[in-house]
């Protein structure tokens, strides 16, 4: 895609606020025809801006109140190590992001767990499957923003 124009941006947005939302009420909104939007859309797609359409849940509901920011340093750089804490990420559902950062940090996690009984054994399987030097973690009391929409 070579450019994205305010057209775009428009769908982009209100696909944010509701990706569900029908063609002729999502044209209605951004002033194009069914068709038309269709075609951007797929065009978005196309061009691998719009990566998927996903369903937000309430982790409140689903007994997942408790949200961990874990803190992770080691001893190794090597591939090999990255590889498998790759794998021991995309395998642990509870662990919703992970970063490698620059400073004194070198991995950031976010994690969803029920309670302290919970989280504790997603550690415990963490420091199984991992060789870490130091681990800590905070617990988030309030959420004041939580977002997947992108600045548009």
């Amino acid at each position: 895609m070579e450019q994205i124009d305010d057209t775009d941006r428009r769908i982009l947005r209100e696909l944010q606020r509701d990706a569900g939302l029908g063609l002729e009420d999502l044209g209605t909104r951004v002033g194009l025809s069914r068709n038309a939007c269709w075609r951007r859309i797929k065009a978005l797609e196309a061009a691998g801006v719009i990566r998927g359409r996903v369903t937000l849940l309430d982790p409140e509901a689903l007994g997942l109140s408790l949200m961990v920011v874990i803190q992770i340093r080691v001893a190794r750089h090597d591939p090999g190590w990255l590889d498998a804490f790759a794998r021991v990420m995309s395998d642990m559902p509870e662990i919703l992001g992970a970063w490698r950062m620059t400073g004194d940090l070198d991995y950031l996690i976010r994690a969803r767990v029920a309670d302290m009984r919970d989280y504790d054994r997603l550690y415990q399987r963490l420091i199984r499957r991992l060789d870490l030097s130091d681990v800590s973690a905070s617990f988030v009391m309030e959420e004041i923003k939580e977002t997947t929409a992108l600045p548009l």
